[in-house]
């Protein structure tokens, strides 16, 4: 339309929309995409299946754990990519309300095609998806000392390719006392990612010994607890997701400087000195709510709290009553159980109000959704410590001979006797180390710059009736004949 104002003519804007004159499907083109087109798994991001594959490696049994850990840190790399990823596409949807009226109406299209996506200028009117913001499942690992808790994390901080963090809940007290502040873990995450907070804020956090900060019981009236409930209530912001200020620089050289190798000014001293650099800024700013917390610990007497919670009272004149003097290994499980397969960890039972019962607040257990145990080592698992997984002990005493030129083997009913010693001992696989190192004592003092080329243990050197037996150079089919004379006895008896 066109009005005549004196002799010029002045076109109106058309105030109306143009309209699609071909009929939209009646499905989604959506789903005629592959649906995970949109959401690629990241590349050399390893399955639980492999990481668990992995562990079993380094670590024996304890396969329910493994498949925890696995999953969390599988979904913690999922949960990392997404909720990064939806500020930058919110943004980029925001931009639609800046462009023109004009720009945001689509032509209409007469041969649309299936899978043709629709145009770009058109996306802004139209509603767009995206996943929601995935919360994080902070773990805890409960089991007994020498179970592997401490090996599971540091085998995982080998091949994760986010910053990882281990600490220690023992030193960690209420900020303003006498002791590392719960934001030191923070700070050591920090320093494993390079100083860089945004990599820092989807790290992994591993903190151990974490029933030594459980509420103390019998304290005095009034008096604070500054090691364990105060330590709780300081890490539930935390654990949670909060802003945590770091006031820390990194050692080391400024970058920039222009300084010798012993701290002095590398150019001559009559030509102009640089500039001073700038001071680097002491103080970073670390959001936690990506940051996965994986909390361990052994929770001695825990199990005695789930006898008392799980055992069966009974009444009558003829009631069996369990004698108070009854130590807490004997203690009987339930009589009714469960149709699924019973375990014979105890620890299996636990529950968010057994923690509490032992000392932790219900706000602390809340955010910790996820609850994995580990269970007593067997004489069997000792054995395949002692020689199948990588970096065994049989293994690390064997090179430790080598560096000297000595070859040391051990006969199967030595090894044997040494797993069982262990278990009596107790400790799980930190008491196996005890007896190697009182066992090879006399031997690690006395063949180094001697003569000796062949150290041979047995089963009555484990059991103390005899001293460890040497060879010298030249002795070698002696010292073979010797071993194999007790492995044969051993495959006598079991054929």
């Amino acid at each position: 339309m066109v009005v005549r104002l004196g002799l010029k003519q002045v076109p109106l804007r058309s105030t109306y929309r143009h309209l699609r004159t071909q009929a939209r499907h009646d499905y989604d083109m959506r789903d005629a995409v592959d649906s995970t087109a949109a959401f690629p798994r990241p590349a050399g991001l390893a399955t639980p299946r492999q990481l668990a594959r992995y562990l079993d490696e380094y670590v024996v049994g304890q396969e329910n754990a493994k498949k925890v850990l696995s999953v969390a840190v599988f979904n913690h790399y999922n949960r990392v990519q997404s909720n990064l990823s939806q500020p930058q596409a919110s943004e980029a949807a925001s931009g639609w309300s800046e462009q023109s009226f004009e720009d945001m109406i689509s032509p209409a299209q007469i041969h649309p095609h299936p899978y043709r996506m629709p145009p770009i200028h058109a996306t802004p009117l139209q509603l767009r998806e995206h996943p929601p913001l995935f919360e994080k499942s902070n773990v805890l690992v409960i089991g007994p000392t020498g179970s592997g808790k401490t090996l599971l994390a540091k085998t995982l901080a080998r091949v994760l390719d986010v910053p990882f963090s281990v600490s220690d809940a023992t030193s960690f007290t209420q900020a303003g006392y006498v002791g590392d502040d719960v934001e030191m873990c923070i700070q050591r995450l920090l320093i494993a990612s390079g100083w860089d907070e945004r990599r820092a804020s989807s790290g992994i956090v591993y903190i151990d010994e974490v029933d030594k900060i459980a509420r103390k019981a019998g304290g005095m009236e009034g008096q604070r607890d500054v090691g364990g409930e105060g330590v709780q209530q300081a890490m539930l912001r935390m654990m949670e997701g909060t802003k945590v200020t770091i006031h820390a620089k990194p050692s080391g050289p400024v970058p920039g400087s222009d300084l010798g190798p012993m701290g002095g000014d590398s150019r001559s001293r009559s030509g102009p000195r640089p500039p001073a650099p700038e001071p680097r800024s002491d103080t970073y700013s670390i959001d936690t709510t990506n940051v996965l917390f994986i909390l361990s610990g052994a929770f001695v007497g825990l199990e005695q709290i789930l006898k008392n919670r799980i055992s069966k009272g009974s009444i009558g004149f003829t009631a069996n009553l369990a004698s108070p003097s009854k130590s807490a290994t004997d203690a009987s499980v339930p009589f009714f159980t469960p149709n699924h397969k019973a375990s014979d960890n105890i620890l299996d039972m636990v529950e968010p109000t057994d923690l509490v019962k032992y000392g932790f607040i219900p706000e602390f257990t809340s955010r910790l959704p996820t609850i994995t145990t580990l269970a007593p080592l067997t004489p069997s698992d000792l054995l395949r410590i002692l020689t199948e997984i990588r970096g065994s002990l049989v293994s690390q005493y064997t090179s430790l001979f080598g560096y000297s030129g000595v070859e040391v083997r051990f006969t199967t009913p030595a090894l044997r006797e040494i797993c069982r010693q262990a278990a009596e001992r107790g400790g799980g696989a930190r008491g196996l180390r005890g007896i190697m190192e009182s066992l090879l004592l006399d031997a690690m003092y006395e063949v180094p710059g001697s003569n000796i080329k062949h150290v041979l243990i047995k089963e009555s050197v484990v059991r103390g009736e005899q001293g460890a037996l040497y060879w010298t150079r030249g002795d070698g089919a002696a010292f073979w004949t010797a071993w194999a004379e007790e492995e044969g006895s051993v495959r006598n008896q079991s054929s």
